[in-house]
């Protein structure tokens, strides 16, 4: 067998491989996740997450707001596994 004969047979497996895997692919059904969805690691009111995004929507004028620094300052000690007491929420600027 020459080089030539034997890039072609490796080509035409290489086609009938893709093909195979292929038709696998589209003939087999979803199967619904075996997981339960991941827990939430603090519950959607927690006072500290919505004076993060308080923080996030003043841009740069965060860095300056003593609350943003505050609250920056408990999100790395509770990172850090510091315990420290919870934020309280923020009252809504301008609203």
């Amino acid at each position: 067998m020459d080089g030539k004969m034997l890039a072609r047979i490796g080509a035409i497996m290489f086609v009938a491989v893709a093909i195979t895997a292929t038709a696998i692919e589209l003939t087999r059904k979803d199967d619904a996740p075996a997981s339960s969805p991941m827990p939430q690691l603090h519950p959607a009111t927690d006072p500290l997450r919505a004076s993060q995004r308080r923080c996030q929507q003043l841009g740069q004028a965060a860095a300056n707001d003593a609350d943003c620094l505050r609250v920056w300052a408990e999100t790395r000690d509770r990172f850090l596994g510091k315990t420290a007491a919870p934020v309280a929420p923020l009252p809504p600027e301008g609203r």
